[in-house]
């Protein structure tokens, strides 16, 4: 609620505000990240062919793309984009569009160590996040395994981010 007594939830979404997000949600805003993530590369890709254009036009051609150079790439902008996005407001593009937060155990958001290992498992064992359609509490593989949850929240900053999350040792 703000000071005219108005709360900027709608009506409809307060009842799920600060609960565990869906597998749905989860996996539309996984999608929109990966995206994300693939424009990352493609601009970073048409950087280093601008940058070898400008040291040798005469016999420039594109670089090629190895596999294994593609996938480290890949998997590094992945956690980079991640961690800085979950440790600086914990929520990343695809979670801001699903209305969406990543929290620690007690609610708050992840520091940065705890952003950088939580994006390293789910940039090494992306299928973990699917264990939250079988889950009685909504949590992926990482989220068991590193204390956090995903919740709904439609705040702008989190702070108002409801303090009757259940523990993320708790069943729901």
């Amino acid at each position: 609620m703000n000071e005219s007594g108005l709360s900027p939830l709608p009506r409809e979404a307060r009842p799920y505000q600060g609960r565990r997000a869906g597998v749905v949600s989860r996996l539309v805003a996984a999608v929109i990240d990966s995206v994300v993530v693939a424009i990352a590369l493609v601009i970073g890709y048409a950087v280093v062919a601008g940058l070898l254009f400008m040291l040798d036009p005469r016999t420039f051609s594109f670089p090629d793309t190895n596999v294994l150079l593609s996938l480290a790439a890949a998997f590094i902008v992945t956690v980079l984009y991640l961690t800085v996005a979950w440790s600086i407001s914990g929520r990343s593009y695809g979670d801001l569009v699903m209305g969406l937060r990543v929290v620690n155990f007690r609610g708050h958001r992840l520091r940065v160590a705890g952003a950088l290992i939580r994006a390293l498992a789910c940039a090494a064992f992306p299928i973990g996040l699917l264990w939250a359609a079988a889950s009685p509490a909504n949590r992926s593989a990482q989220d068991v395994l590193l204390r956090t949850s995903v919740v709904y929240d439609w705040t702008p900053s989190g702070h108002d981010v409801p303090a009757e999350i259940p523990p993320a040792d708790a069943p729901g």
